[in-house]
């Protein structure tokens, strides 16, 4: 086997183990209080049903990896490369964040502040991933708009119960 392609094998093959380590942290924290503390709690009538949630993040959890690939797979010789690694993981890490201080610290307020630094780093993602490779920078809109949603119902949620 070439060896770029095995490279390429290896890049795409821990982009995903990446991705799939931080979303494993989050569910850990999730999972358990959906049908316990996240039941109780008082939603707006335009909250999507929680079957919604597990089918929308692994569609983003793999866009997410393949971007990571896209950009990876460039090279981390580079400054912008290795910059762009750095804020992904960066948003990652409060992606994860996010999950452990709304569900697991059942924090809605602490939710609310994550959230907005996810939203804020996800943003930059897009950015700092589309000047290096535009496929990239555009698998991680769906991510912006989820988690733009995801943002209101966090701050919905936060109104509707003090």
């Amino acid at each position: 086997m070439e060896k770029s392609i095995k490279n390429d094998i290896l890049k795409l093959g821990g982009s995903f183990l990446i991705v799939i380590l931080f979303a494993t942290i989050g569910s850990l924290a999730t999972f358990s209080q959906i049908p316990t503390w996240y039941a109780n709690l008082i939603r707006p009538e335009w909250a999507p049903p929680n079957w919604v949630f597990p089918v929308v993040w692994t569609t983003l959890y793999i866009l997410m990896a393949l971007a990571l690939f896209l950009v990876w797979r460039k090279g981390l010789e580079t400054k912008q490369v290795k910059m762009a690694v750095t804020v992904f993981l960066v948003q990652l890490v409060l992606n994860s964040t996010w999950s452990v201080v709304f569900f697991g610290l059942h924090s809605l307020g602490g939710g609310v502040a994550i959230i907005i630094l996810l939203w804020i780093s996800i943003m930059a993602n897009i950015i700092i991933f589309y000047r290096i490779s535009k496929l990239a920078g555009i698998l991680l809109l769906p991510y912006i708009i989820w988690v733009t949603i995801a943002s209101y119902l966090n701050y919905t949620v936060y109104i509707l119960n003090p």
